[in-house]
C-alpha cells in the first residue's frame, strides 16, 4: 500500500516555466513571479538573483503560517501576530546528489507556550501540504515562541 498523499480535487494548480536553470529566469503563468535565477555566491556563483531554496523557503512559510492560522482559528485562538522564519539548507547529500533541509521559526507573540505548541503541532502534522510533501524526505525542525516542537 502506497503512502503518497492523493488530492480528492484540485483546488487551484499554480503554473511557472523556468528556463535555464539555476542560472536562468522563472515567471509564474500570471507574471507576478518574474525572477532571474542566479547561483548563490555560497554554492560558487555569482548571486544576485533568487534561487529554488529561497523559493521554497518562502512557499513552505507562507503555507505553514496559513496552516496555523487555519487550526488557531478551528481553536477560537487570537494569533494576529503570527510569523514564520524559515531557512532551507542544501548540500551534498550521502551517496550522490544533493539535498536540502528546512528550519520553521514560528511566532505567536501572546499564545501561552502549551497552546502555541498544539497548534503547530496540528498544523504541521495534520494541515500543511508542505510539511505532508516532506515528511519522511527531508529533515524539518520546527519551533514556536522560540521552543522546539515537542
Amino acid at each position: 500500500m502506497s503512502n503518497v498523499s492523493k488530492i480528492e480535487k484540485v483546488l487551484y494548480t499554480a503554473h511557472a516555466e523556468v528556463a535555464g536553470g539555476r542560472e536562468g529566469h522563472v515567471k509564474s503563468s500570471d507574471g507576478l513571479i518574474d525572477l532571474q535565477l542566479r547561483l548563490p555566491k555560497e554554492m560558487g556563483g555569482n548571486g544576485g538573483g533568487s534561487n529554488p531554496e529561497q523559493l521554497f523557503a518562502a512557499g513552505y512559510a507562507a503555507c505553514f503560517e496559513g496552516a496555523v492560522r487555519f487550526v488557531a482559528g478551528q481553536k477560537k485562538v487570537k494569533v494576529d501576530g503570527a510569523s514564520v522564519k524559515s531557512e532551507v539548507g542544501i548540500g551534498p547529500r550521502q551517496g550522490s546528489g544533493f539535498a536540502i533541509n528546512v528550519k520553521l521559526a514560528v511566532s505567536l507573540p501572546g499564545v501561552d507556550d502549551a497552546t502555541a505548541q498544539e497548534i503547530v503541532k496540528t498544523a504541521h502534522e495534520d494541515i500543511c501540504p508542505y510539511s505532508h510533501a516532506t515528511r519522511g524526505n527531508i529533515d524539518v525542525d520546527v519551533s514556536v515562541n522560540g521552543k522546539a516542537l515537542a
